[in-house]
């Protein structure tokens, strides 16, 4: 690192600005700024992991047997019985899949889950399958978990149920706002609730166990109304389809599973295993949970109803009433299914940055705030899971049938990718390590095993998601089977605009044409280097001989390739890069303008250079930042200053 006191005359000056973010209601709301370098420190133990990713899949135990009574319903009061075997097998599909992302978690530590996976070892199309379907079904985690936490609150308090719309879309925007404040605030304010939640539904499965078998747990009295009752007497065909539908209803349990690998970067070192014993936690309590709420489901006789939830009926049974014990259930099952959405709020936004690094998404989703989360990405979740809740008006039983089909379909891209790697792993010598491998990749002992195991695992899921699919379809499953190839097309849309951008802005085999002369005193604004940038330098040179280059560091990474194309391409003109902690663009851009103000002569007119590129169509510009603009309202009052764009047209 330079020193700008000692070393004026160098080509390359290194600052530290001492700009910090002012303070605002921000800070009082999601609390202070924290500079870049704490990023390290923002990351979360297991205890707190298992609250943060695993309330999606623990809360799913509160409506997934409800799902599947509502369809066993079809078939009449007697079917009921077989939710207890289709839950078994649910969970036996559970240990599959769970086995399949703890490889995942050791073999990616770096996070990305099915989109890494798929992209890794199948190609770029089944990536974006994966990612498309893996971001609805974070969607419609929150739309559901949050609209069955209603449910739970209505069900004890009817007169609420025509505010239910209103009491989801306000704590959608709780959880937005909790997670805006960070990934270790959001854990921290999570875990006691969600704790609670586990504690007390053990309480509430042992007691029935307990009473059930000392013959004193009885039916549940007063049952709400069985809605959908079909008949009684179904052909052997119709009632194989609606055991199928039952079960594809069910597998809504498994969504959540996946969020951990998507966010392994979250927890302490070390990352994988830390991840990955938060893993097998959590499935070892969902699948008793699950287990345990069906088979007392069917003892007590419980019947699906949008009016009573089947965990209150279970309660009030287990209970004998609706006491403190029944209003704790109710209290912790609402709080954990409102806190489901959390997940999505952790993995959502981690996917989005991924996708827009690669290209697929716009650039703005990489940016991460002032409490060193994505904030775009987490808004934006906020916002279109809102959306859904008013237009399905909370009902849980119309979101359902466009849930889990999009998991369904990660999980089976991820352990086919996974089979993939393990068939190519077997295939290496001992010390080989192929280039051409975007990760890690080496010979392993038992890969035949782990290739086989993955292989059986996607077939498993593949079918899932097929019943799921058929049966489901004209419950609204097309919409999902609709939208998946729309965002696809989507993502090709913006990386085709980047990719040609990047061509058209490329230095590969670009000559400098020869410098212009003119007398000025000019500041360029950098923020990379490229055929725009160059040319707004040219038209500096031309305005005088005086011209310095200023790069604000957000990024050490990105200032690191800047710094080492300037050596290359800025032809002996000095770049100062100003050190940026808290990720501010504007205010030190300007608070270095300012020092130069300060020391300006008489008459001398600063001119400010920008270079602005010129997309083909109007219509990419929002996937780019307006810097002449912002740069421009804050210095138009301003004496001596001339904000000047230097256009750059890409065709």
């Amino acid at each position: 690192m330079n020193d700008p006191e000692g070393n004026q005359d160098t080509s390359l000056i290194h600052r530290t600005t001492g700009q910090t973010p002012s303070r605002n209601i921000s800070h009082f709301l999601i609390g202070r700024p924290l500079p870049t370098a704490d990023a390290a420190h923002q990351t979360i133990r297991k205890r707190v992991g298992l609250a943060v990713f695993a309330s999606d899949a623990l809360s799913s135990t509160a409506y997934a047997t409800q799902e599947i009574l509502v369809i066993l319903a079809g078939a009449g009061a007697m079917a009921f019985g077989y939710v207890f075997p289709i839950s078994i097998v649910i969970v036996g599909l559970l240990a599959i899949v769970v086995i399949s992302y703890e490889q995942i978690i050791h073999a990616y530590p770096d996070g990305g889950g099915a989109y890494i996976v798929a992209y890794d070892n199948l190609g770029r199309s089944p990536a974006l399958v994966a990612a498309a379907a893996l971001l609805i079904d974070y969607i419609l985690t929150v739309s559901v978990s949050v609209s069955s936490g209603v449910a739970q609150i209505t069900s004890a308090y009817p007169q609420l149920f025509e505010y239910r719309v209103l009491m989801a879309v306000v704590f959608v925007a709780f959880i937005t706002f909790i997670n805006l404040r960070g990934v270790r605030e959001a854990g921290a304010a999570f875990a006691i609730p969600s704790y609670f939640f586990i504690l007390i539904m053990f309480l509430m499965i042992g007691t029935g166990l307990y009473r059930g078998f000392s013959g004193s747990l009885g039916a549940v009295i007063d049952p709400p109304h069985i809605e959908h009752l079909g008949e009684s007497i179904l052909s052997n065909a119709a009632f194989a389809f609606l055991l199928l539908h039952a079960f594809s209803s069910g597998t809504a349990a498994l969504t959540g599973v996946e969020a951990i690998s998507n966010g392994i970067t979250a927890f302490n070192e070390p990352r994988s295993r830390n991840a990955g014993i938060t893993l097998i936690l959590m499935a070892f309590i969902l699948g008793i949970l699950f287990m345990g709420i069906s088979f007392l489901a069917r003892e007590i006789q419980a019947v699906p109803s949008e009016a009573e939830t089947v965990v209150s009926q279970l309660a009030r049974t287990i209970f004998d009433g609706q006491g403190i014990l029944y209003l704790s259930v109710i209290a912790g099952t609402t709080v954990i299914l409102i806190l489901a959405a959390n997940t999505a709020f952790a993995g959502f936004p981690r996917l989005s940055a991924m996708l827009a690094q690669d290209g697929f998404m716009p650039r703005q989703l990489t940016y991460r705030g002032s409490r060193l989360v994505y904030s775009y990405g987490i808004v934006s979740l906020g916002a279109v899971a809102s959306l859904l809740i008013i237009v399905f008006q909370a009902s849980v039983t119309q979101l359902i049938p466009l849930y889990a089909i999009g998991v369904f379909l990660s999980f089976t891209l991820a352990q086919s990718g996974m089979a993939r790697r393990w068939r190519r792993s077997g295939k290496m010598d001992l010390n080989q390590q192929p280039a051409e491998y975007p990760h890690d990749l080496h010979y392993e002992k038992g890969w035949f095993i782990k290739m086989v195991s993955n292989g059986f695992g996607a077939i498993c899921t593949g079918i899932v998601m097929c019943v799921f699919a058929i049966t489901k379809f004209r419950d609204g499953a097309w919409i999902v089977l609709l939208l998946t190839p729309v965002l696809i097309g989507m993502f090709l849309w913006i990386q085709r605009h980047y990719s040609g951008l990047a061509s058209s802005l490329s230095l590969e085999h670009y000559g400098e044409p020869p410098p212009y002369q003119g007398r000025h005193r000019v500041i360029v604004a950098v923020s990379n280097i490229h055929q725009g940038t160059l040319a707004a330098l040219r038209y500096a040179r031309t305005l005088s001989d005086d011209v310095t280059a200023v790069h604000i560091l957000l990024e050490p990474a990105d200032t690191e390739k800047v710094r080492r194309k300037w050596e290359t391409w800025g032809r002996g003109t000095r770049l100062v890069i100003v050190d940026s902690p808290y990720r501010l663009f504007l205010e030190p851009l300007l608070g270095y303008i300012k020092e130069i103000l300060s020391s300006r002569q008489p008459n001398e007119t600063i001119t400010i250079v920008v270079p602005h590129f010129v997309p083909e169509k109007r219509i990419y510009n929002a996937l780019h930042m307006q810097t002449a603009e912002m740069l421009r309202r804050e210095l138009l009052a301003t004496p001596g200053v001339v904000i000047t764009e230097v256009p750059y047209q890409v065709e």
